[in-house]
């Protein structure tokens, strides 16, 4: 695929996909070039609270918001996504005024200087030429992104959500049990 860099926009995962890490996922893409891509899944809360798993970074949230599995790839490590009203903390803006702050930006700048915060463990990741050849083979379906997908309050949602807002046989294929046999 040579249509140029997905960076700011969602794939979402086709019922052809068989990675049972990316079954029925939306991921915006925050990087993607001919070395490779990196993206955050953004339809995955886990059953952990922000509180109880990052302690350190409550109060950049509201109330008891679940850390979300941003993708299979460094589950360990802790991924933010922030719409900034200020942009001097941002390190990378993916889409209009949302982005990953500055590895040096403290609690306090990013408490200040955003408006929305999600938490995400871990990260989707795609070597050279893996995302393009996925993309050829029809496993993810690229659509633009809205600021509210990223922060959506109904996550478990979000995937038919999108696919009825691109339209057409999209919007069929969101109304499609997981398992059409029941249907």
């Amino acid at each position: 695929m040579s249509s140029g860099s997905l960076a700011g926009r969602l794939l979402l995962a086709s019922t052809t996909l068989e990675d049972p890490n990316f079954l029925r996922t939306v991921v915006l893409v925050g990087m993607h070039s001919e070395e490779g891509a990196l993206g955050l899944v953004l339809n995955r809360p886990s059953t952990s609270t922000v509180a109880s798993a990052v302690p350190q970074l409550e109060e950049l949230v509201e109330g008891e918001q679940p850390v979300y599995v941003g993708g299979p790839v460094q589950s360990s490590s802790i991924v933010m996504l922030a719409e900034f009203i200020d942009p001097e903390p941002a390190g990378l803006l993916v889409l209009g005024r949302i982005g990953l702050p500055a590895p040096e930006a403290s609690i306090e700048d990013l408490v200040a200087a955003t408006a929305r915060r999600r938490v995400y463990a871990g990260y989707a990741g795609w070597g050279e030429g893996q995302l393009d050849a996925e993309l050829d083979r029809g496993d993810w379906i690229a659509q633009d992104a809205l600021p509210d997908d990223v922060f959506c309050s109904q996550p478990d949602d979000l995937w038919s959500s999108v696919l009825t807002r691109k339209g057409g046989r999209y919007a069929l294929l969101a109304r499609m049990p997981l398992d059409p046999s029941l249907n």
